[in-house]
């Protein structure tokens, strides 16, 4: 399974990152730009994920590692976000929050 922490993500561009947290965890705050994929909802959307290499991120890593074997294994080219959504604002990175 390929990775990558936290800083190599906030140097990528154009690369899709997809958040498998649930819904209400996405709504607290979540990395710019990234599209909210649930884990308990991926297996009926995989329509919805990009054709090309993209990210998958989480809280911690764990989810994110799941997920990224599982679509490994269908022949998507996906990349776990180590440390996850946690780390980066750990870090200090900016987020997102949606508007109510």
């Amino acid at each position: 399974m390929k990775s990558i922490t936290v800083a190599e993500l906030a140097e990528r561009s154009g690369t899709p990152l997809i958040d498998v947290r649930e819904r209400d965890e996405f709504a607290r705050g979540h990395v710019p730009g990234a599209v909210n994929i649930p884990m308990s909802e991926i297996g009926g959307r995989l329509g919805e994920l990009p054709g090309e290499a993209f990210d998958v991120i989480c809280q911690m890593g764990g989810r994110s590692a799941r997920v990224v074997e599982a679509l490994e294994s269908r022949g998507y080219d996906a990349t776990n976000v180590d440390g996850g959504t946690g780390e980066w604002i750990a870090q200090g990175r900016e987020i997102e929050i949606p508007a109510a």
